[in-house]
């Protein structure tokens, strides 16, 4: 019989939860550790939607990316997920930044996406294990870099041009602009989820070439071979990706 205790423990001998940055929440938030897992869902994030999907697919477990409980909640009302999957039953595990850092993670599965090789950790000052860096196979334009970015990840990427040539690129999923002036210098281009403006306007003043591709692009990724390795140390359980498609869209 797996447990709930038994997948969390997993979770933390691959992406050690003691290893999320100082202000996250990830970990085991919500249910009984010695309820009986038999399936289990994964997600991006956890929404009404996924918590349906979940239930439907007679899913004990739910693990995200993004934790449910992020702040301190005042109040659970009904069309909340964190009441949703109360009522459900089901108990939620989420892995933000461990997974974000780990061997493997978000940040390993997004430099593979992009073709990067000789992929290493990027010690920055504000963090020693999150950010990777690697080689692309051929210099590049930033415009030709950022055309790449968008095939790969299948969206279109914001690109603030550095003005160099590109060959070594250093990456972050999700929201990591605050990393620019860290990571300048260090490589010729920086490809995360999202930056603001004046992020992207240091970047070009620092010779570093910046795209944006998407929060949920640069993240998800990591989503199905997370999935793959549970199924692989758990194969008495069934492990589904849930469908959960981009909350965002694009126009022009």
């Amino acid at each position: 019989m797996t447990t709930v205790q038994d997948i969390v423990r997993f979770l933390d001998s691959v992406a050690p939860f003691d290893t999320q940055e100082a202000w996250d929440n990830s970990g085991f938030l919500i249910g009984c550790a010695a309820q009986e897992v038999t399936a289990a869902a994964l997600a991006l994030d956890v929404t009404n939607e996924t918590v349906r999907q979940a239930k439907a697919a007679g899913a004990q477990l739910l693990i995200s990316h993004h934790p449910v409980i992020f702040r301190p909640l005042k109040a659970v009302k009904a069309n909340d997920p964190v009441y949703e999957l109360i009522a459900a039953g089901l108990s939620a595990v989420c892995a933000h930044t461990n997974l974000d850092a780990a061997q493997g993670g978000v940040n390993d599965c997004l430099a593979q996406l992009l073709g990067l090789t000789e992929v290493e950790p990027l010690p920055v000052p504000s963090s020693e294990s999150l950010l990777r860096r690697g080689k692309l196979p051929k210099e590049m334009t930033a415009r030709d870099f950022g055309a790449l970015v968008g095939k790969a990840l299948g969206s279109p990427a914001a690109v603030a041009d550095g003005g160099k040539p590109i060959c070594t690129v250093a990456v972050c999923g999700g929201a990591g602009g605050d990393f620019i002036g860290e990571v300048a210098g260090l490589a010729d281009a920086f490809v995360t989820g999202e930056a603001k403006h004046h992020e992207l306007l240091l970047a070009r003043q620092l010779g570093l070439t910046v795209a944006a591709a998407g929060h949920f692009e640069t993240e998800n990724p990591v989503i199905a071979p997370l999935a793959q390795r549970l199924s692989e140390q758990f194969p008495n359980v069934v492990f589904q990706v849930l469908d959960q498609p981009n909350p965002v869209f694009y126009c022009r």
